[in-house]
């Protein structure tokens, strides 16, 4: 919001602090497109936290405009070019009342869609608030305002903006970049010198602050845990997930500063004489910082970092070995080495003496103990552990896989058919047949094996029945002459999609997007689980997705000249269909049987 973006300027003013500074690919595109002389006008769109009004300020500031008139409390202002153009600024559309709205919109229009020169204007808007001005301004005037139904189109489908009109939509900026360059930015700060001398570091002292800190910007496993995070945040935005950088902002000073114990969860240096002297210097671990495990679950479940890092479940999700080296691993010598190598190895949030201690007492206490106190202490350390253990887990580390510690355990997979797909490589056959598996026993309800062929199964009719014996069609897993399954990757959302062609030529096909949910769901569903047990809303919306092939098959079979049809045909009152049978070794196959049809 324009009041943030005031505050924060005011705060850095006050502090007398350098700001933290990011790079801006798109407000240097911006500031070509108006230097470059082009008419019309422009508009930075967005959610809350994008940087919409920063980067409205960073032009005013590269066109020649003055910080003392861009801080005074007026939301439109106008600037007049070398060139004669004069700019009108709108800070923030939805600040305006009704009134100056329809001013500024009006403009807007006359700027890009009827050749109107006289101004050339720069909004700055939400995409939600910028649609519902123009639908409103479109009633009071009686009319279907004719930037709404382009610029909506030019939002959620990425299609080209109307007319004269410049669209920057800063809600499109890649997370995992941005997150990179959130954390070096504010890890790697000019202000962060003035600790070098700081006596709560001096005599082998560790201060939780800059140990955090250090963490981030050192050490082989700085590389590791900015990477695994950024695996996180990416397979969140194709989730659906929108992360501004705001929020990358608040979840990397949560990072460092998290302490449950200190004021409003985030500690400042007054806090590490205390801490030190209390020995609670492991609850400011990072590796649960970075969920908001420092901060009450309504608060952190207020920010949608934390709400989308929750979805993984790290934390509460884990693998019987990586529980096996956390809780046998000290006293088994089978153990030993894993656990000196990955756990011991961090004293100050691993094998710490709370950890050891309490570790002791789980196994050796009485029974009565184990079960209740001495049991949520160890639990609560055993979660913090198994976060540690996501983001320290060194690469290749076969008998613990990191994935399997998280409620996505096939996320790796799924951002390998990404970067695959990018790269124009194949997909990796153990995943495609996976992706057969699973489908197939989706469309059937039936645990089959095939991973060369898809079957298009139903009961009998276009209903949602979960088991379906009658094979209405078969495609190849792999498009062969225009017919069958590929793997592409969808430009506009960044997500692969399953495109399966039931028969040659354009508009034989039908995609379903796959987003990481999905993918894993199908991944699961192959190795063994049962569709309900997932996820119902992935289990209806393959369904769907089996309705639209029947459809789909039904019209091509009504395009066929009468005879041709295969699959079922009608003959001397019988009726021949196929059924799915399953063999000996849980491969399915289509057999043809002939129904007599009483009169």
């Amino acid at each position: 919001m324009n009041l943030f973006d005031e505050y924060i300027t005011g705060a850095l003013s006050r502090a007398k602090v350098a700001p933290i500074t990011l790079s801006s690919p798109q407000l240097d595109k911006i500031v070509a497109h108006v230097k470059s002389g082009a008419l019309g006008s422009l508009l930075i769109a967005g959610t809350a936290g994008d940087g919409k009004t920063y980067h409205c300020r960073g032009l005013w500031s590269a066109l020649g405009g003055t910080s003392k008139i861009w801080a005074n409390a007026s939301l439109v202002k106008e600037l007049t070019l070398p060139d004669g153009r004069v700019v009108v600024f709108v800070k923030d559309l939805s600040e305006l009342r009704d009134e100056q709205s329809d001013e500024a919109l009006m403009m807007l229009e006359r700027s890009a869609l009827e050749g109107d020169d006289s101004k050339f204007m720069v909004i700055a808007a939400n995409h939600g608030q910028m649609l519902e001005r123009l639908r409103d301004l479109g009633l009071r005037q009686g009319r279907e305002h004719p930037l709404r139904k382009p610029l909506q189109d030019a939002f959620l489908l990425a299609d080209e903006p109307p007319g004269r009109l410049a669209l920057f939509d800063l809600s499109r900026i890649a997370h995992r970049d941005s997150l990179v360059e959130v954390v070096r930015a504010v890890s790697t700060h000019k202000e962060w010198d003035n600790c070098a001398s700081c006596a709560f570091q001096a005599n082998d002292r560790v201060c939780p602050i800059s140990e955090n800190r250090l963490r981030l910007i050192g050490g082989a496993n700085e590389a590791v845990f900015v990477r695994r995070l950024g695996d996180l945040v990416e397979i969140a935005r194709l989730n659906g997930w929108h992360l501004p950088v705001r929020d990358l902002l608040a979840l990397t000073s949560n990072m460092i500063l998290g302490h449950p114990l200190a004021k409003e969860g985030l500690m400042a240096c007054a806090d590490i004489a205390r801490i030190q002297e209390d020995g609670s210097s492991e609850l400011a671990s990072l590796y649960g910082n970075v969920f908001g495990a420092n901060l009450p679950p309504r608060r952190a479940m207020e920010r949608p970092v934390f709400k989308a890092l929750a979805s993984f479940g790290i934390g509460n999700e884990s693998s019987s070995g990586a529980d096996g080296l956390l809780v046998y691993g000290y006293d088994d010598f089978k153990l030993a080495e894993s656990f000196t190598r990955l756990v011991a190895s961090d004293p100050c949030y691993g094998a710490t003496p709370g950890y050891l201690s309490a570790l002791e007492r789980y196994l050796e206490g009485e029974e009565s103990a184990r079960l209740e106190v001495e049991t949520d202490e160890f639990m609560d350390r055993l979660e913090s552990q198994r976060r540690r253990l996501f983001f320290t887990l060194p690469d290749g580390e076969d008998a613990y896989p990191f994935w399997e510690m998280t409620s996505f355990r096939f996320g790796g997979d799924y951002l390998g058919v990404i970067k695959a797909l990018s790269e124009r490589r194949a997909v990796n056959e153990s995943i495609r047949s996976k992706l057969v598996r699973g489908l197939n026993r989706v469309m059937t309800g039936l645990l089959i094996e095939n991973t060369d062929n898809i079957f298009v199964a139903s009961s009998g009719g276009f209903t949602q029945s979960r088991v379906s014996v009658l094979c209405d069609t078969e495609a190849p897993a792999k498009r062969d002459r225009g017919v069958g399954m590929i793997i592409r990757l969808d430009k506009q959302t960044d997500r692969a999609c399953l495109d399966i062609a039931l028969a040659p030529g354009t508009g034989n096909s039908v995609s379903f997007p796959l987003s990481p949910i999905r993918f894993e769901f199908l991944c699961r569903v192959a190795m063994g689980a049962l569709p309900g047990s997932f996820s119902n809303e992935c289990l209806e919306d393959m369904l769907a997705f089996k309705a639209k092939l029947l459809r789909k098959a039904e019209m091509l079979r009504d395009q066929q000249p009468e005879g041709e049809d295969e699959e079922v045909t009608i003959e001397d009152n019988s009726i021949k269909l196929r059924f799915i049978e399953i063999e000996q070794h849980g491969l399915g196959f289509s057999r043809p049987v002939t129904v007599r049809i009483s009169v």
